[in-house]
């Protein structure tokens, strides 16, 4: 999908903060949660993220969706990850 195509999903869903937010090579977040749901396109590299009922990994042209509070951990890939971000 195509940056400003997702953009323009991100405002039509009410995601009003959007940010680009970049990862280093071979980092990682252990469990934590955010009190906002975030919505994100993978621009580059590579994300892993573990939740309690799945673990998915995640590439260019991905998107993943969390609902806030949900419990989880991340991984970056060899190259990092850089990705576009909505949050409500």
């Amino acid at each position: 999908m195509q940056q400003e195509k997702f953009k323009a999903m991100l405002a039509a869903e009410h995601f009003d903060e959007v940010v680009t937010l970049e990862r280093e090579a071979n980092g990682s977040l252990d469990n934590h949660s955010h009190p906002f749901e975030a919505k994100a396109l993978i621009l580059d590299g590579e994300l892993r993220i573990s939740t309690d009922a799945h673990e998915r990994v995640y590439g260019p042209g991905d998107i993943f969706h969390l609902q806030a509070n949900v419990v989880h951990s991340e991984r970056y890939g060899p190259q990092g990850v850089k990705y576009l971000v909505g949050r409500k």
